[in-house]
């Protein structure tokens, strides 16, 4: 089989063996549409700009994706691990590559199925307005943008078990969304924090897909900050990944 066929192969199984778990799927797509009925639509200032309200259905599509990402990366390689059946599909004659790219394909899906809620919400109870085309440019830019989180997924994962994966994966996605701007906009921010929050991938993700679908100007830190996570983290992920199997093989 080739490397696409088996990728498809991996990823309905994966999505599969996801949907056994209702109470995962249910609040991976249900939570980030919950927050934004419950904190953005009640305020009027902000529900009732539409520049104001597009930016905050933003953040909540950027949080949902965040969110879906370390824990599926995180939990799910971490959980992995520990079971027998890992190693044994390690040692079939696939290459690695098609169990990768069929977990981001699995985690991609789900994540895009779980904007359909935020979007709708964002539509129908605020003033936020958007074209068709920005829509897709949204989607596209969110695809990107949430590149370093897959692979932050990954490093918590193969770096730790999974009891200790899932606290750091909570305290992680908590830290990001608040310091990164998805819950509280930057404009409320003290400077000290505005100026420390765009350092963070969560702010970066935010601001580049805002930029893609609102317009405006898009700062060197935002574009050069998501290409160095991405690139510090894979490097990260590649170390951790031989040093796992080195433990695991030899």
């Amino acid at each position: 089989m080739s490397v696409a066929s088996l990728t498809l192969v991996h990823a309905k199984y994966s999505l599969i063996e996801t949907m056994r778990i209702p109470i995962a799927v249910i609040g991976t797509v249900v939570f980030p549409a919950l927050a934004l009925l419950f904190f953005v639509v009640p305020q009027q200032a902000v529900a009732g700009n539409p520049e104001y309200a597009t930016q905050a259905i933003i953040s909540m599509s950027v949080f949902s994706v965040m969110i879906g990402s370390l824990f599926s990366f995180g939990l799910g390689i971490a959980e992995n691990r520990e079971k027998p059946w890992e190693p044994y599909l390690r040692s079939l004659p696939a290459p690695g590559i098609a169990r990768v790219l069929a977990h981001i394909l699995s985690t991609g899906l789900l994540a895009i199925v779980a904007l359909i809620p935020i979007i709708l919400v964002g539509g129908l109870l605020t003033s936020a307005r958007v074209t068709p085309l920005q829509i897709v440019i949204g989607l596209v830019a969110v695809a990107v943008a949430c590149l370093p989180f897959m692979l932050l997924g990954m490093v918590i994962g193969y770096a730790l078990p999974m009891k200790a994966a899932i606290a750091v994966i909570q305290v992680t996605f908590f830290a990001l969304a608040f310091g990164g701007g998805l819950f509280l906009p930057p404009q409320l921010f003290p400077s000290w924090l505005d100026t420390l929050s765009q350092f963070l991938p969560s702010r970066q993700a935010r601001d580049f897909v805002i930029w893609a679908v609102q317009g405006g100007e898009l700062t060197p830190l935002t574009w050069l900050g998501l290409i160095g996570w991405t690139v510090v983290l894979l490097a990260l992920v590649l170390v951790l990944f031989r040093r796992d199997e080195g433990r695991r093989f030899r």
